[in-house]
């Protein structure tokens, strides 16, 4: 019922604020892994981008972040757009609040939180939070490279991605395969910072060649996070409905808190 997957691979920190966005930035302050800085007289081969993408991540303990994701509908040539902000954390915490103007005010659409061993989808438009036991289901190299775990060589196949439809100039894109064959996806596409790897674009494309773009902006490395954010709080929700997406379906699972 949650796409694990879908959720957390799309992540992490980029610079680029979507067109139109009104936001003031600051300089970001992240010392880049030693011995990762790219030099103009060599391009790093896919292998050598992704050795260091793990390095700059694993000295990574925190981020809050504003994202754009953009769903592409091959098929009919849709597009949907949201906006929102994320917050990240180790050990695997985090939370995402998807965000929506209505006249002068922000409000809450949804919002996936995880402590680390619990991830809840609180969906507001239709009065519902699907809870889902992280401890049951391994979690994928995809998602705990971000937390300086795992071993991405070692899942994937990478190679440069000669698409020219993602990034900038300058920017080192590539794509990445699943040696064992994912329904959730065909392939990841990262465009990285040629100074410091951190990925700054992620693309997941699935079997139907949709396409889920998330673009991250106005990072922040040192903002104080409170754990607090990261855990669900029913009294928040007092009339939703909670579904366990560990029981199987018509089992009761559903219940009022």
């Amino acid at each position: 019922m949650i796409d694990l997957i879908a959720i957390v691979t799309r992540t992490w920190l980029g610079m680029h604020a979507p067109a139109g966005a009104q936001i003031v930035t600051a300089p970001l302050v992240a010392a880049p892994a030693a011995g990762v800085a790219a030099t103009a007289a060599a391009q790093p081969s896919a292998a050598e981008v992704v050795d260091n993408i793990q390095k700059f991540y694993a000295n990574i303990k925190h981020v809050t972040a504003q994202f754009r994701q953009t769903v592409t509908n091959a098929t009919f040539g849709s597009t949907k757009t949201s906006d929102g902000k994320v917050y990240l954390a180790k050990p695997g915490k985090m939370r995402w609040d998807y965000l929506e103007k209505k006249g002068s005010t922000t409000v809450f659409k949804k919002s996936f939180i995880s402590n680390g061993t619990t991830l809840y989808d609180v969906e507001h438009d239709n009065k519902q939070v699907i809870k889902k036991d992280l401890k049951q289901d391994l979690m994928p190299v995809a998602v705990t490279f971000l937390y300086g775990s795992g071993d991405l060589k070692r899942e994937f196949n990478a190679e440069p991605d000669g698409s020219g439809q993602y990034g900038t100039k300058g920017d080192l894109v590539i794509k990445l395969t699943p040696k064992t064959p994912s329904a959730q996806y065909k392939n990841l596409i990262l465009v990285v910072s040629p100074t410091d790897y951190h990925v700054k674009e992620s693309i997941i494309i699935d079997s139907s060649n949709n396409t889920n773009h998330f673009m991250f902006y106005a990072p922040d490395f040192d903002k104080p996070i409170e754990d607090s954010w990261f855990e669900f709080d029913p009294r928040s929700v007092r009339d939703y409905r909670v579904i366990d997406a560990d029981q199987p379906q018509g089992s009761g699972s559903a219940t009022k808190p």
